[in-house]
């Protein structure tokens, strides 16, 4: 194995708040100017009680029993079970809102304990164990996903069990000629692109939970990267996995190229550990780039930006990173630098940036823009898309500072075809704002086009609501509304964010019968006594 032990540095899970995002030390206080628009954008908004310390969370006692513990610690070790209060709260699920929102109160559910193994085979083992005696295995990576698929849910088994794959790291193989990597699948993506450049190598997949996720999540989800317009998603940078599941063991993907029956690496991309436990992802990289260009336009409004990105995309004039902010999102950004009063003026704002060899990058870059002003785009310089890159892994944080005024805040996401894009974008603005009235509440709705396609685009929204009441019963109706809403608008339930729980009672819309039955019928072959993941990406009651 290449670089086996990850340099401390670079493990972010130490870090990690338990009750919000990334470091503490982190943490960023509102703006100014983003405390002034509140009141007027939202009406008044009432102060959320403190939240609760860690250790005044109330669990639930652990019904691990000792019998449970024992043989478990046979296999990983007495010291990788771990049932200790803070550990079980810090594997109680993922990081959407209303995760963040039960964790800072004073109940909260969470495993009945924490297994750590270090390889293959004590996953193995570990899931003939929990077969045999009824234990719900929920596995975990980095612990960023925010639909519902970390939930301790122990379906109809009588116990349930946080799998942490923080062991499984490193870099297991590279192959520099064929340009293609494999690694752990617990390795934390920082970790994962230091060493593949200590060889001169990229990945280069960064989505917003980069400094946190780890590689086997990108899979399990199938992630979708800020870069994905020059790299791709996650799951077409795959080229093999190894996967262990209740009824065995899996190496998938022989060759670049196979017509060798229904290609079963796609099948276990985006199964969210449904159907077993993904260990090593092989996986196409590239060398590091030689240079990084950026570029910032203007668009009049949401229409003619969007029209510029689908000839961009159609074109394939090559740039690594774009996307669109609509009228409401630009305002907004423009807000958290001072400048609010130039917000209504500025129409829609795009960045743009191109990475690889230099001369190559170049002539990308003088193509996207002979596009993107033929388009109707006014270049606005550099610095708004080098800003950009500078923040792009902190909105999370200024999320929390947002709950911490009292403001609900949340994203959703979705995609499309170019000639629905704008229809869909209005019927889900549109289910999002009447859903927050019903409950007398004010929402501001912000969206950007963060992954483009020849065929289409993905819309990603971003939620800010006044709620009075229950932040927790109010969403859930919404976002019920806007499922539905994304359902009858021909969009699909989940771009990038996956499906979890809290979609999976659409997917069936999605898929269809026939559809789910298939995936009903490759849960059963592989884990026919439902241990795994219960209730994330196939309903309990589907």
């Amino acid at each position: 194995m290449l670089d086996d032990d990850a340099p401390d540095d670079l493990d972010p899970r130490a870090q990690m708040r338990w009750n919000g995002w990334g470091d503490h030390a982190e943490a960023k206080q509102l703006p100014a100017a983003v405390k002034a628009l509140l009141p007027v954008m939202l009406g008044r908004i009432p102060r959320r009680a403190p939240a609760a310390a860690l250790e005044d969370v109330d669990l639930r006692p652990s019904v691990l029993d000792e019998a449970d513990r024992l043989a478990l610690a046979g296999i990983v070790g007495d010291a990788h079970v771990r049932t200790d209060h803070d550990t079980r709260i810090r594997h109680s699920g993922g990081k959407s809102t209303p995760d963040l929102l039960r964790r800072r109160r004073s109940q909260q559910d969470a495993p009945d304990a924490v297994i750590d193994p270090a390889d293959d085979r004590q996953i193995a083992a570990v899931l003939r164990l929990a077969g045999e005696r009824g234990i719900a295995v929920v596995p975990f990576g980095g612990g960023t996903g925010v639909v519902g698929g970390l939930d301790p849910d122990a379906g109809g088994q009588r116990t349930v069990i946080s799998l942490d794959l923080r062991r499984l790291t490193g870099l297991v193989a590279l192959d520099e000629v064929s340009g293609e990597a494999t690694l752990r699948a617990g390795t934390p993506a920082p970790e994962a692109e230091a060493l593949l450049a200590a060889h001169g190598f990229e990945l280069g997949h960064y989505p917003q939970s980069f400094r946190y996720a780890t590689i086997g999540g990108f899979a399990a989800t199938r992630s979708s990267g800020q870069n994905s317009a020059g790299y791709g998603r996650f799951d077409a940078m795959v080229t093999g996995l190894r996967v262990v599941t209740p009824t065995g063991e899996l190496d998938l993907g022989r060759a670049p190229g196979s017509s060798a029956g229904p290609d079963l690496v796609r099948l276990f991309l985006g199964s969210e550990g449904a159907f077993g436990v993904i260990t090593d992802v092989r996986l196409r990289v590239h060398p590091l780039p030689e240079v990084r260009l950026h570029d910032a336009w203007t668009f009049a409004d949401f229409a003619a930006g969007a029209d510029a990105l689908r000839r961009v995309a159609q074109l394939g004039t090559g740039p690594t990173v774009i996307r669109l902010s609509d009228e409401a999102e630009t305002g907004v950004s423009l807000a958290q630098v001072g400048r609010l009063g130039k917000a209504l003026a500025r129409g829609c704002s795009l960045i743009a940036i191109f990475e690889g060899e230099s001369e190559l990058a170049a002539e990308r870059r003088v193509r996207t823009s002979a596009v993107l002003a033929a388009a109707g785009g006014t270049r606005t310089g550099e610095q708004p898309a080098v800003e950009w890159v500078h923040g792009r892994f902190s909105a999370p944080y200024l999320r929390d500072a947002l709950l911490d005024h009292g403001v609900f805040c949340e994203t959703l996401e979705t995609a499309t075809t170019w000639s629905n894009l704008e229809r869909l974008k209005r019927e889900v603005t549109e289910a999002i704002t009447s859903g927050f009235a019903a409950h007398r509440a004010k929402s501001l709705v912000l969206c950007h086009v963060s992954h483009v396609y020849p065929t289409g685009a993905a819309l990603y929204f971003t939620i800010l609501a006044g709620v009075k009441g229950d932040d927790l019963d109010v969403w859930r109706d919404v976002k019920s509304g806007v499922n539905d809403a994304i359902m009858a608008g021909g969009g699909t339930i989940s771009h990038h964010h996956a499906v979890g729980r809290d979609h999976a009672p659409w997917l069936e819309r999605e898929i269809g019968e026939v559809g789910l039955r298939v995936l009903r019928a490759v849960k059963s072959e592989l884990d026919p006594a439902g241990i795994m993941n219960p209730g994330a990406l196939i309903a309990s009651d589907a």
